[in-house]
């Protein structure tokens, strides 16, 4: 493997939904496109976009996100909203619960870190 990886062309990409049990509002539908993981697979790069809704998350993992595109929220367990619109960069740390919310369709960058 090269020790330089593109981002494009990137190919057919991983269609998705939020487990209808987390499902808040909408139906969102999610592209995935994962450039890079490592051998362990605790480490992993790509893209990441969806259409309108809310579902309940609990991250296990640390996830770097750049949003290219769109606008989004996310809401912690005590109710506090972090909106973010394109360019901007944020770190959602490992243990964090409570609602992704797509206000617009977004496309972001991620880098996850999970060493399970």
């Amino acid at each position: 493997m090269s020790k330089i990886i593109r981002f494009s062309p990137l190919g057919d990409p991983e269609r998705s939904t939020p487990a209808p049990d987390r499902i808040v509002h909408g139906q969102p539908e999610q592209l995935l496109w994962n450039v890079y993981s490592d051998a362990k697979g605790w480490f992993h790069v790509g893209r990441w976009s969806s259409t309108p809704g809310s579902w309940r998350v609990q991250y296990t993992e640390n996830e770097l996100c750049h949003l290219l595109s769109g606008r989004v929220r996310l809401r912690d367990a005590e109710g506090t909203a972090y909106d973010f619109g394109a360019g901007d960069t944020f770190l959602i740390c490992s243990g964090f619960a409570g609602v992704w919310e797509v206000l617009e369709p977004c496309v972001k960058l991620y880098a996850i870190y999970d060493p399970q």
